[in-house]
Formats: C-alpha cells, structure tokens, sequence
C-alpha cells in the first residue's frame, strides 16, 4: 500500500506548450503503475490545446462550468458531476467556460509509456463557439 498525502506534492502551472490561460495541476499520482492522473484546474478561459490518448481519458468534472469538444462536434458544456470518455486516438480539448473556473479529475492509461499526444493550440474563435 501507497498512501500519498495530501500537500505532499507541489502544485504545478499547466505549461503554455499544452495550455491556454491560468492553469494548475496537481498530479497525485502520475507514474503510477500504467495510469497517469491528475487534478486539473482551470481558471475562466483557460483550456488545454488539441490533444488525444492513445488509451483514451476519463475527466471527472468537479467543480465549476466547463468545456469540452471533440473534433468535428460541438462544444458542450459539463458541470460537476459529469463524467467524459475520449476516445483512444480521438483528438480534443478541454477547459473551463469563458467566465466561470472549472475543475476536473483527468486519467488516462499509458501505451509504451505515454499517456497524451500534444497538438496546436486551440484558436480563440474555437474556444469562442462554446460560449455561442
């Protein structure tokens, strides 16, 4: 048995590579075994880039109002509560809604030690299709 206690990991900053706007993660147990997990938090318009998992990802919204799309859908809004699979291989973002934080538990498996495969930033017009 592992007990992780809560503080005894540092917070970090999303990096601006993978992330648009005020980001933290806090990443309780990332190399763990073959689950990579993370608590992410997201101030208002903040959003990860395009992205996709070669496992596919589980996010588990916790508190707040959120975005989220998937390639060629809509934008949709999650609330605490809601549960969102990706797709193995299927490419999109995340974050939270233009005036309000959001944040989410995220896990995803990892395939030959790789839990996500970073792409390009999403556009502000994008992003802006949620509020729409």
């Amino acid at each position: 048995m592992d007990i992780k206690r809560a503080g005894s990991q540092p917070s970090a900053c999303g990096p601006a590579d993978y992330f648009t706007g005020a980001v933290r993660v806090d990443a309780p147990f990332a190399g763990s075994g073959g689950l990579s997990g993370a608590l992410v938090t997201f101030e208002p318009g903040a959003r990860t880039a395009w992205h996709m998992h070669p496992l596919g990802q589980t996010i588990l919204i916790v508190y707040g109002l959120g975005w989220v799309q998937r390639e060629g859908d809509r934008v949709e809004t999650v609330r605490p509560g809601d549960i969102v699979f990706f797709e193995p291989g299927e490419k999109h973002w995340h974050g939270a809604a233009a005036r309000c934080a959001m944040s989410h538990l995220a896990i995803a498996e990892k395939q030959d030690g790789q839990a996500v495969t970073w792409l390009k930033q999403v556009t502000a017009e994008q992003y802006a299709a949620g509020g729409a």
